[in-house]
C-alpha cells in the first residue's frame, strides 16, 4: 500500500429546484423532479458497458460460489502500488460538475492514487476549514432500521487482474428506483480494478452478521464512467450494477429502493452508510456518519465527509435530504477514498452528468 493514500475498498462515490432527481415510487421506478437546471443524461462520454452473468446458469452458479465462509472471509483489497490513476486539479467551482479529466485531457494533472502529499502540505486554513465544515465522527451501527437497513447491503466480488487476481473482496453497494426496478449504485472501483471488470459479482442487501434476509443478487451487467474504465480516474469514481431477478420479482419490489440525486449543490448535510471490514469493523453490520461536506482541497474534485469508515464501506451510499426516522434519502455520492495521513475524512465524487449517464444506461438495460 502507497504510503499516503489509498482506496476505501483498496482499503478494502434536496434541493429539489436542481434537475436530476430520481425520487422513489410506489411501484420502484423513478420519478423526474425537474428544475431551473436542464438535465443532463445524454450529455458526456457514453457509460462503460460489461456483460456479467447474463444466464440462469451462470447465475445460479455464482449464487452457490457465495457460501457464508466465502463471504465472510472477503476481504478488501490493497492499494496498487502503480497505474495511471488521476486526480483533477483541485478548485473547480461548488456547485458545478467535475471537468472531463481522463488520462490526457486538458487540465487534468496526472497522479496515481497516491498524490505526493503529505501531512505538512496541507494548509492550517485549509484544514480548519474542512474541520469546520463537518466535525469528526468514528462512525456508529445503524440501529434505526428503516428503508436504509434494507436498501443498502455488501457487494462481493473476485478480483480478475493485478495482484490480487482470484482474491476474493467485498464493497458496499445501495438498491435505487429504477424503470427496471433492479440498478444498485456503488463505487467503479468495486465493479472495475486494474483495467478488468470483477467476476463473481453479487449484492446482497440488508446483509447482518453473515444473515441474508433480502437474498443474494448476481449482476446481469456492470456499468461505470468512461473516465473510470479508460484511466481509473478518482473523480468518476461511479458504477452501476443490474442484478437479475429472484423468485420472479425485480430487486426493488423485495427490498425498496432509494431516490438518487444528480447535479447538486455542494457542502450540504451528509449521512454516509457502508459495511466497513477493516478493523475495528469487521464487515457484519451497517456503519454510518454524518456531517455537512466540503471540497477536497487536495488533488480531487471529490467532496470530503468527517468519517471513520474503513476498508469494505467502498460504495456505500451518501445522501442528502436523508430522514433518520424513516431510513430514506437522495444518494448523492458514494464511497470512494481516503488519505492516509487524514484517515478521519472520506471522499466521495460529485454526481454530475456521467454518473447521471451511468445510472440511466443501467435504468434502461433489459432484464435476462
Amino acid at each position: 500500500m502507497h504510503p499516503r493514500a489509498r482506496r476505501l475498498a483498496v482499503l478494502a462515490v434536496p434541493a429539489l429546484a436542481a434537475a436530476g432527481v430520481m425520487l422513489p415510487s410506489a411501484h420502484g421506478a423513478a420519478a423526474t423532479v425537474q428544475g431551473s437546471v436542464t438535465r443532463s443524461a445524454a450529455a458526456g462520454p457514453r457509460p462503460a458497458v460489461h456483460e456479467a452473468a447474463d444466464t440462469t446458469t451462470e447465475q445460479r452458479t455464482i449464487k452457490k460460489f457465495w457460501t457464508v465462509a466465502r463471504m465472510e472471509a472477503a476481504e478488501p483489497l490493497d492499494a496498487p502500488r502503480t497505474g495511471d490513476r488521476h486526480f483533477a486539479a483541485a478548485g473547480s467551482a461548488a456547485g458545478s460538475a467535475p471537468a472531463d479529466t481522463s488520462a490526457g485531457a486538458s487540465g487534468a494533472r496526472p497522479a496515481t492514487v497516491a498524490p505526493t502529499l503529505t501531512a505538512s502540505t496541507m494548509s492550517d486554513s485549509g484544514t480548519s476549514a474542512a474541520a469546520r465544515a463537518s466535525s469528526r465522527t468514528s462512525g456508529s451501527s445503524w440501529t434505526a432500521g428503516g428503508t436504509v437497513a434494507k436498501t443498502t447491503g455488501r457487494v462481493f466480488f473476485t478480483v480478475t487482474a493485478g495482484s490480487d487476481a482470484g482474491r476474493n473482496a467485498s464493497c458496499s453497494g445501495t438498491a435505487v428506483t429504477s424503470a427496471n426496478r433492479s440498478v444498485v449504485i456503488t463505487a467503479g472501483h468495486c465493479v472495475k480494478l486494474n483495467g478488468a471488470f470483477h467476476a463473481n459479482w453479487v449484492f446482497v442487501p440488508g446483509y447482518d452478521q453473515g444473515n441474508r434476509p433480502n437474498g443474494t443478487w448476481p449482476a446481469t451487467t456492470l456499468l461505470t464512467t468512461a473516465q473510470w474504465n479508460s484511466g481509473e480516474n478518482m473523480n468518476y469514481d461511479v458504477a452501476a450494477a443490474v442484478v437479475a431477478p429472484q423468485g420472479g420479482k425485480s430487486l426493488t419490489d423485495v427490498v425498496g429502493g432509494q431516490g438518487v440525486a444528480f447535479n447538486q449543490p455542494r457542502g450540504r448535510q451528509t449521512y454516509a452508510f457502508g459495511y466497513p471490514a477493516g478493523a475495528p469493523y469487521d464487515g457484519s453490520r451497517l456503519v454510518y456518519c454524518s456531517g455537512r461536506t466540503f471540497d477536497d482541497f487536495l488533488s480531487s474534485q471529490d467532496q470530503g465527509l468527517s468519517c471513520g469508515l474503513t476498508g469494505g464501506a467502498s460504495g456505500g451510499p451518501w445522501f442528502v435530504g436523508f430522514s433518520e426516522s424513516t431510513g430514506s434519502g437522495l444518494l448523492n455520492s458514494v464511497n470512494s477514498f481516503k488519505y492516509n495521513f487524514a484517515s478521519y475524512w472520506m471522499f466521495g465524487p460529485y454526481f454530475g452528468p456521467e454518473a447521471e449517464a451511468v445510472y440511466n444506461t443501467a435504468q434502461n438495460t433489459a432484464l435476462t
